[in-house]
């Protein structure tokens, strides 16, 4: 038995195929969006269509943006001779958050993963090796430190140390404000592995 009308359910059905929003966050959303003023409901949705109109692929990073060139690529602050090389848009801002890091970035919208059916050529691989043959120092391989962000790593480093092209990977180990006893085994001998001098 339906407790709403037709379209209440329909709302509550659109915001349920949102990733991570259940049953009860889509019911909940929509009847905040009844009782907003109706302004506010077409700013919603104007920017919404805008954005799934304009936001498109850098033409040389990858990442999303409304521009050609995203402001990354188009700095001149930023060192372009190194690159490191994520699994997505999301990821790189998270490194941005930090504020260290000063060169460049790759995005390959996903990660190796052959139970998947993902292989090389249905990430942007060709489009980072194509962006090699610049003037680039070092890659930073900076996917995520699962198994399939592993294989997609040893696979672009086999790709690019032939090119004598300097290859790294960022370091993992144990989170801070984590217990030992807690972590499991890969985790702590990466952390091992990765130590450094005090």
């Amino acid at each position: 038995m339906d407790y709403y009308s037709s379209q209440i359910n329909k709302l509550i059905e659109e915001f349920s195929r949102l990733p991570g929003i259940g049953p009860k966050s889509a019911g909940r959303l929509a009847f905040h969006l009844i009782h907003m003023p109706k302004e506010q409901v077409k700013e919603l949705a104007d920017s919404m269509v805008e954005a799934r109109e304009k936001v498109r692929y850098c033409k040389c990073c990858h990442t999303l943006t409304d521009q050609e060139v995203c402001p990354i690529c188009s700095s001149s602050d930023r060192d372009h001779r190194t690159i490191m090389v994520v699994e997505s848009t999301r990821d790189l801002a998270a490194y941005e958050k930090i504020g260290k890091y000063e060169g460049v970035y790759h995005v390959l919208h996903g990660a190796i993963s052959p139970m998947l059916g993902i292989g090389p050529g249905d990430i942007k691989l060709k489009e980072l090796i194509r962006r090699l043959e610049g003037d680039v120092e070092e890659v930073i391989i900076a996917t995520n430190s699962s198994l399939e962000g592993e294989t997609t790593a040893m696979y672009i480093s086999k790709l690019i140390k032939p090119t004598g092209i300097k290859v790294s990977r960022i370091a993992s180990g144990v989170p801070v404000g984590g217990d030992l006893e807690y972590i499991d085994e890969v985790t702590l001998l990466r952390a091992l592995e990765g130590r450094t001098e005090l």
